[in-house]
């Protein structure tokens, strides 16, 4: 052998050893368009972590949920770094599951918004790593409101709502006063109808734990939505939810949106909705009291505790929930599509807030949510459009099943209501939260 091709075997032995050494992280994330944004980003990352290769499992976000979480329950170990909710990070953190976020001063972890930061820390800990996270917002179309003569204050009333709907709506012209989720499960129709009840006074559950569902606030709610969705809103709204509703506003066939603030980066774009320049934007209306009258949530990164990847993981984690990450996305895709509801760093950037004119009233949502203080009578449980507890999945997919009967008029709103009190009953004595 010369000397030349022995020198080239050993550099090719020398890649090969390091291509073995390599650590493949398993992702598991959900389909939508920040996460997709940050597989084609990744590559960045492994250039600057060589030692590190990603495998990425993109899913929807019902099948996201029910893989991770049986993953996770029986430490399968088949994901080293999972997308989950808010709702389930201080649940599984809880219960021992993930391990808490690992960082460095150039993280920066105090300019995470402290109601993002706070729902995802147990004991003072963080336990996942926020991505992008929103509030809710009420958008509509303010130049027919004020043809109308209703414009809408920043922080409108469900009342003014309903009257500025009313007006608007002309299905002739393919046009609806008012689109609301009516698509049902605890994290489509149920996340509005959470807020909804807040805002008129109600809640989940008492501090014993008793549902509180067949009441006169769920009543009012809940009356008032099948009102407005019945007289104001697209035919079928049983089938509509995020997905559909924002086609619909960005063609220009909603007066009246009360959706995710994350929906404002999209219908303010030019590229991407027909009425950019007509939007306007306010606070999640309110009714009785301003408590819980809009939501809070955020996808975030978390490791699982029997991972045993830990050290890469993290790495990944707190690169990809980074301010040198929102800056990646900026050079890359420009600053109005950066990943928001995170950083306070972001929404002080002078180039951001050119790019993005919902910035401010998305931060001013975000900060009007308090996870900790969302219902007019004392609550036993953390959350906003949610109750932090396992067993809510259940409880809020069966009422957000009977309210999609109620808008499909195969039920009325008493027998609604009562069915919904009952399902609730019989999953929170089984759980033994009472007898």
């Amino acid at each position: 052998m010369s000397p030349r091709t022995a020198l080239l075997v050993l550099a090719l032995t020398g890649l090969a050893a390091g291509a073995q050494a390599a650590t493949e992280l398993v992702i598991a994330t959900v389909d939508n368009a920040h996460m997709l944004e940050m597989q084609k980003l990744s590559p960045a990352f492994e250039r600057s972590h060589p030692d590190i290769r990603l495998k990425w499992v993109t899913l929807p976000e019902g099948a996201l949920r029910e893989q991770v979480s049986a993953d996770i329950a029986r430490k399968g170990g088949r994901f080293d770094v999972m997308t989950i909710g808010m709702f389930e990070t201080p649940i599984w953190a809880r219960k021992g599951w993930l391990q808490p976020i690992a960082t460095d001063a150039a993280y920066d972890v105090d300019d995470l918004l402290p109601a993002v930061r706070g729902g995802l820390s147990v004991g003072g800990k963080l336990y996942a790593a926020p991505f992008y996270g929103e509030g809710s917002l009420l958008m509509y179309r303010k130049d027919l409101a004020e043809q109308a003569g209703l414009p809408l204050p920043d922080r409108p009333t469900w009342a003014q709502v309903k009257a500025l709907a009313a007006r608007l709506h002309d299905p002739q012209r393919g046009r609806y006063g008012i689109c609301l989720r009516g698509k049902p499960g605890w994290g489509e129709n149920m996340a509005l109808l959470s807020t909804l009840v807040n805002t008129h006074g109600g809640q989940w559950f008492d501090m014993g734990w008793r549902p509180q569902i067949d009441s006169r606030p769920w009543r009012e709610a809940i009356g008032l939505y099948a009102d407005l969705m019945k007289r104001y809103g697209p035919p079928q709204p049983w089938t509509l939810g995020y997905n559909q509703l924002l086609a619909l506003f960005s063609a220009g066939r909603c007066g009246v949106w009360v959706d995710a603030s994350i929906a404002a980066s999209a219908i303010t774009d030019p590229q991407r909705s027909r009425v950019a320049a007509q939007v306007g934007l306010a606070m999640a209306p309110t009714a009785v009291t301003p408590k819980g009258a809009g939501w809070l949530w955020s996808w975030n990164l978390a490791v699982p505790a029997g991972s045993t990847k830990v050290a890469q993981a993290m790495r990944f984690v707190t690169w990809a929930t980074s301010k040198d990450y929102v800056q990646l996305v900026a050079r890359n895709r420009g600053w109005a599509h950066v990943p928001t509801g995170t950083r306070r760093s972001t929404y002080a950037n002078p180039e951001f807030k050119r790019a993005a004119r919902f910035a401010t009233a998305e931060l001013a949502a975000i900060e009007l949510a308090n996870p900790q203080d969302a219902t007019l009578p004392r609550s036993p449980y953390v959350g906003v459009q949610f109750a932090s507890i396992a067993e809510f999945p259940t409880v809020g997919n069966e009422v957000g099943r009977q309210m999609g009967l109620l808008l499909a008029d195969q039920l009325t709103l008493t027998e609604a209501l009562k069915a919904s009190q009952v399902a609730a009953e019989r999953e929170m004595s089984r759980a033994g939260y009472y007898r």
